[in-house]
């Protein structure tokens, strides 16, 4: 019965408690759609695996790295071009550019990290010099084509070389 009449004092952390309590709910609600979002691949078609072999010192030639988007924008003029300006790793600013303005708006893409071949000639594209390609996987799906802008976890730091 005193229970009922007895006042109860919060902590002085208790807002930080509730901030916890409100992240801790906005991951669960995150996860759920994450498993809402579960992909039906028998209706997935995906290009066959090349039987030409590539010998190992022609692979080894790829210099395939870990790259941090710095900036990315629309191409003037251009439906589905995007801009990217990567940090590479070598403190110098990396441009390439990429046509998957259908699948990616740029503002979502800055701060992501990618993996990029760097080591091709660059390539002039609606005037700009593009030195490089992001990696994409692309499948069919129902007709119409999907892509994945290849993404890795934050923690790889820019340059990190993949083999």
């Amino acid at each position: 019965m005193w229970g009922a009449f007895v006042p109860t004092m919060k902590s002085l952390d208790a807002k930080k408690g509730e901030a916890k309590a409100d992240k801790a709910a906005a991951a669960e609600g995150k996860a759920e759609e994450k498993a809402a979002e579960t992909i039906d691949f028998s209706k997935v078609k995906i290009e066959p695996l090349f039987e030409e072999m590539v010998d190992f010192d022609t692979f080894s030639k790829s210099d395939f790295r870990a790259v941090k988007v710095k900036e990315c924008e629309a191409v003037p003029k251009s439906k589905k071009l995007l801009k990217f300006v990567l940090d590479d790793g070598s403190g110098t600013d990396r441009v390439i550019l990429s046509g998957i303005h259908e699948y990616y708006e740029p503002e979502e893409l800055i701060g992501k990290t990618c993996i990029a071949i760097v080591n091709l000639p660059p390539r002039k594209m609606m005037g700009i010099d593009s030195c490089g390609m992001l990696i994409s996987a692309v499948h069919e799906e129902d007709g119409h084509e999907g892509l994945n802008l290849l993404m890795v976890d934050n923690r790889i730091p820019a340059g990190a070389k993949l083999y």
